[in-house]
Order: C-alpha cells, then structure tokens, then sequence
C-alpha cells in the first residue's frame, strides 16, 4: 500500500512551463507503473526521465500517493472531455451505463497502472491529497452529464456517488479476474438502472 511521505498538498503549477513538467512527471509515472507495478516505481528515476529534480517532483508530488492520486483524477477529466452525446433512443440509465463501461474498458488497457492509481487514491486523505476532491467532482460531472441531469439535487448526487463507489468495486474485480467481462457489465447496467431509474416523482 503506497505511504504518504509528507502530510501537506503539491504545489500548483502556475505557469505552461510549470504545466509541462508536471504532465512530463504524470506520463513518465504512469508508464513506469504500466509497466512494473506501484511498488516498484522509484520517485527519483520518475524524476530522472521526465528530466525535472527531485525537488521539483516533490514540490507538485509529496509522496507516490499524491503522484498517483493526481494521474487517476487527470484520466477522469480526461473521460469527462471526451464523453459523447447520448444516442438518439438510449435512456438516460443506459448512457451512464455506457459511460462506465467505456471508463472501465479504458483503464483495464493498462491494469497495473489502474491497479496503481486505485490504491493510491484509497490511501489518500482529502484534507492532504487535495486531487481526491478533484476524482469525486470530476466523475460525479461525468455521470451527471450523461445522466442529462443538468441541475442535479443532492439526492441526485447521492445515487451518482453510491453508484461511482459500486463502479470502483466492478473495477477491483474486474483486475483481480473475479468478475469476466460479462458479468462486469451485467452488474453495472442493473446498478445503473436500479441507482438511476426515475422514481414515482420523476426525480
């Protein structure tokens, strides 16, 4: 389980300089972890080949639990900028369904790196990993878009959250070859439907 070295935020970059370092790190950090795992991933050979010191990579990163934290919540916004217009005749439950499964398909591309980013979050804690915040709004607009829920409630809010935790459960299984493809999905469309189906209100 990855440790948090420090219990303090990153820095932000405030420049297209400062930017580009810190994607450099994120890229360098996420192939490194595609390729052997989280625990092998040293944070001073990640500093080394995105060519920034060490110091800079601590500044924006205190720990591989932020590094990693930072990656997971930059994919979702990454998902949420290339979510397409729902399909003329999908329901609204379908289009969320169709949303997390394509988020699902994603991540299991690499899942060592998934692996990585999963645990990395579940470490964290909101009042230092500041980029935990940025994954629970990020994917809650994710789904909400695909919802077409355009002023969400927070009993809205509340069933996109139970269902976002349910997808990570997917996800794990899913990695840890628990669950086969199929089932995966068969699971994710009846807690998209159960979570998400209008009720006798219309809410």
């Amino acid at each position: 389980m990855p440790r948090i070295a420090e219990a303090r935020a990153g820095a932000e970059p405030s420049s297209p300089r400062q930017r580009a370092r810190r994607q450099s790190i994120l890229k360098v950090a996420a192939d490194r972890a595609a390729e052997a795992g989280l625990d092998r991933v040293q944070m001073h050979e990640v500093a080394k080949s995105a060519g920034v010191a060490i110091g800079t990579l601590y500044r924006y990163f205190p720990s591989k639990t932020h590094l990693f934290t930072a990656l997971m919540a930059d994919r979702i916004e990454g998902f949420a900028a290339r979510v397409p217009e729902r399909a003329e005749g999908t329901s609204p439950e379908d289009a969320v369904f169709e949303t997390l499964r394509s988020a699902t398909r994603n991540l299991l591309r690499r899942p060592a790196l998934a692996t990585a980013m999963i645990q990395s979050a579940n470490a964290a804690r909101a009042s230092t990993v500041p980029d935990l915040a940025r994954i629970d709004s990020g994917f809650i607009d994710l789904l909400g878009r695909a919802w077409g829920v355009e002023r969400p409630t927070e009993h809205h809010i509340a069933r996109l959250r139970l269902l976002i935790l349910l997808w990570y459960g997917v996800l794990q299984s899913r990695l840890n070859e628990r669950l086969s493809p199929e089932k995966a999905d068969a699971d994710l469309r009846t807690a998209c439907h159960l979570l998400l189906a209008p009720g006798p209100d219309g809410g």
